[in-house]
């Protein structure tokens, strides 16, 4: 990331980063549950986030225990870059293994997946 110019943000910032472009709007129960960390550690990350001006928080007008957490333009501005990372990973680890393999990957692992959501 920081060949990209982004400073200040670590792979679980990116982690958030990420939801967030794929979700406009997140609660912190939301981010925990999709990035796979507990709330207080989320809190960390998304008060980091909104130091650096790439986040923003705000409450609910229903439920004040409820905070939000939106994208602010600049971290908007980010997503071209993340595109190109994560385009240059997949190129990375897919390199010389055919499409029929990958696919064949895919299926295998989705049968793990679905394997251990089972337990």
């Amino acid at each position: 990331m920081a060949r990209h110019n982004m400073i200040g943000i670590v792979t679980s910032h990116g982690d958030i980063l990420y939801a967030l472009f794929r979700k406009e709007r997140m609660t912190m129960a939301e981010l925990a549950e999709a990035i796979g960390k507990d709330k207080s550690t989320v809190t960390s990350l998304v008060r980091k986030l909104e130091d650096l001006g790439y986040v923003q928080k705000d409450r609910s007008s229903k439920d004040a225990r409820i905070v939000y957490v939106t994208l602010t333009e600049k971290g908007n501005s980010l997503k071209p870059s993340f595109d190109q990372i994560s385009a240059d990973i997949i190129n990375k680890v897919f390199k010389d293994i055919p499409e029929s393999e990958q696919d064949e990957l895919f299926r295998l692992l989705k049968k793990v997946y679905d394997n251990l959501n089972v337990l």
